[in-house]
């Protein structure tokens, strides 16, 4: 069975650490792709906070029981 797993974090040393834990349990041979995106977004009410958003998803197939 296919299935994704979506990761969001505000940091992407956070978003490594959250993927690397993922992929530490999945076989090589079921990972399907990974994309990956940055999203930044400037606050209207600050002049200097940036905010940003990084994400990934892992597409994979599911055998046994994942996370």
């Amino acid at each position: 069975m296919i299935q994704v797993k979506i990761f969001d974090e505000d940091h992407e040393e956070d978003l490594e650490i959250a993927l690397n834990e993922f992929l530490s349990v999945v076989p090589p041979e079921n990972i399907v792709d990974i994309k990956y995106q940055i999203a930044v977004c400037d606050n209207l009410h600050s002049e200097d906070d940036t905010m940003f958003s990084f994400s990934a998803m892992i597409i994979y197939k599911k055998i046994g029981t994942l996370k």
